[in-house]
């Protein structure tokens, strides 16, 4: 199934080179979870600090249980640092 998957910030590096505005557009298997993703782009799981799937908040217990469905976006960004 495909999926839209969004990385912001310092976390667009890990995005293959032909991502389009930190955005790609990537087929996973229906039971692939948040942290599989997060892996097999070899984001630092510590980096994917914010996750939301169509807008809505992944609680960090929940990232290691499928719930991705097709047409779905998948958007992270790292912690943010500031004051």
């Amino acid at each position: 199934m495909k999926i839209t998957f969004k990385l912001f910030a310092s976390l667009a590096q890990y995005l293959p080179s032909d991502a389009v505005r930190n955005i790609i557009e990537i087929d996973i298997a229906p039971d692939t979870t948040v942290h599989e993703i997060i892996d097999r782009y070899h984001v630092p799981r510590p980096s994917a600090h914010l996750i939301l799937i169509n807008g809505l908040y992944v609680e960090p217990e929940d990232r290691d249980r499928p719930m991705l469905h097709e047409g779905d976006a998948l958007a992270i960004w790292p912690p943010v640092a500031g004051g």
